[in-house]
């Protein structure tokens, strides 16, 4: 299977695609681009919101407003006016930026951060309440990404990319802890890193494998290799399902840092895909709304 491109989605650096079931449209960042996008399948409409640095997450919020993870801060921006009211600043060193984030199924932000010149160890993962406390929950990471609950909320499925291993925690949704690490797949270096997931409505994971060109579907009971979609872009950053029944597969891509050759051999790099894979996934949580 194929992905196809969408016209007029290319980015710099496209990530963290988030379906927002009540719009019915989909939204993703551009980090260096320092732009927020949204695409209307329906219309086929793209409008890209200007950001005054670099944009590094998405998510839905309960009020109807959106939730950012900017550089170094975590914002609540109103699209219809560009409005941006900071909630949380997570980090204070510029030489190091927030990266992919999304919610639980209580409401709660969790976001990773990654240092600028990718050194191991800068990293950490973070999580904010819907009553803006923020807390520091794993350190000594590289580049936290995945974030991938269970149908159920029990677990989290979490990466950092380049260890190539998709690891388990379990979830206690009350509080929002984690515990029980577990490595359930390993991504042979071959294929790439895997960078964002998305988890589909039978608990299958898929993963974007960045510098692999694909999104994989995996059954993370087992380390099986359930699927593959092809993407024609090199470096495949993240996925979510989407549409009217989230039986679309939408994923998003990087042009950034590719040589010359790299962008002729790719030039639909930094796009978005999409797919149909015969699978449904799961809504998008929001910030601040426990799922009923």
């Amino acid at each position: 299977m194929i992905a196809t491109a969408i016209p007029d989605t290319r980015s710099r650096l496209g990530e963290s695609p988030s379906w927002h079931s009540q719009e019915q449209v989909l939204y993703w960042v551009d980090i260096e681009g320092c732009a927020l996008r949204k695409y209307n399948p329906a219309s086929g409409e793209v409008q890209v919101y200007p950001m005054p640095e670099r944009l590094c997450a998405v998510v839905p919020g309960a009020g109807g407003d959106l939730v950012l993870a900017l550089q170094n801060s975590i914002c609540k921006y109103k699209p219809a006016t560009g409005e941006l009211q900071e909630l949380a600043r997570p980090l204070q060193d510029r030489n190091i930026r927030l990266n992919e984030g999304k919610c639980d199924p209580n409401g709660r932000f969790w976001a990773g951060s990654m240092a600028l010149d990718v050194r191991p160890g800068a990293a950490s993962l973070f999580c904010m309440d819907p009553d803006l406390q923020v807390r520091e929950v794993l350190q000594n990471l590289t580049i936290p990404n995945g974030l991938a609950w269970s149908g159920d909320g029990k677990t989290l499925y979490f990466t950092d990319s380049p260890t190539r291993t998709i690891r388990s925690f379990k979830y206690d949704l009350a509080s929002g802890k984690i515990s029980n690490p577990t490595a359930v797949v390993q991504v042979p270096e071959q294929e790439g890193m895997p960078d964002g997931m998305a988890t589909d409505a039978d608990g299958n994971l898929w993963v974007a494998l960045h510098g692999g060109g694909a999104v994989v579907c995996y059954n993370p009971q087992t380390g099986e290799k359930l699927q593959r979609v092809e993407v024609p872009a090199l470096n495949v950053t993240s996925c979510t399902f989407g549409g009217p029944e989230l039986e679309t597969l939408y994923i998003t891509t990087a042009r950034e840092w590719l040589s010359e050759e790299q962008l002729e051999r790719y030039p639909l790099s930094g796009h978005v895909f999409e797919a149909q894979v015969g699978m449904k996934g799961l809504e998008a949580n929001f910030f601040g709304k426990e799922k009923s």
